[in-house]
């Protein structure tokens, strides 16, 4: 399947309709709209959403919060039509340009083991197995796979 560039944009009120839809269509615990427009408001939360460039439709979004020098990133979804297409690979490439460029010490996220061309994609971008949750989800019953990505940096070598 063709590759489609998207624009990657900031959440706004505007998406929360079409992303508490993406949730449902994605998720067997999805985040209500409630959920996601709290996450406007959070100092520590980047949410960025994937847009067509032509028609500004939103295809898939993604959520990254960040502690200290921790980042976790929360959901990522992209709409079914539109998978395959890299465009989780655009906003994962995103939260990876901002970890090295803040400085971060990791990204770190949950999937399920299930889930085999989501960990091939953080695979891609070096992530690796650190962990295992047991029962982490329901609908169906099942572990969630600790994925996580360190960085390093030169000077800290020296």
């Amino acid at each position: 399947m063709e590759k489609m560039r998207v624009n990657i944009v900031p959440m706004t009120a505007d998406h929360l309709e079409e992303l508490e839809r993406l949730e449902r269509i994605c998720f067997s615990r999805p985040w209500s709209r409630k959920m996601l427009a709290e996450e406007l408001d959070n100092e520590c939360a980047a949410f960025l959403v994937a847009e067509d460039p032509g028609t500004k439709e939103v295809v898939g979004y993604a959520g990254l919060l960040v502690m200290a020098d921790e980042g976790y990133i929360t959901n990522v979804a992209v709409f079914p039509e539109y998978r395959r297409r890299g465009v989780a690979g655009q906003i994962i490439a995103v939260f990876d340009n901002f970890a090295r460029g803040n400085r971060l010490a990791f990204l770190t996220l949950e999937v399920r083991p299930s889930n085999a061309a989501a960990i091939a994609l953080y695979r891609s971008f070096g992530f690796e197995e650190v962990g295992r949750r047991k029962n982490y989800y329901d609908l169906p019953k099942e572990d969630a796979l600790i994925l996580t990505k360190e960085y390093t940096y030169e000077e800290d070598a020296q």
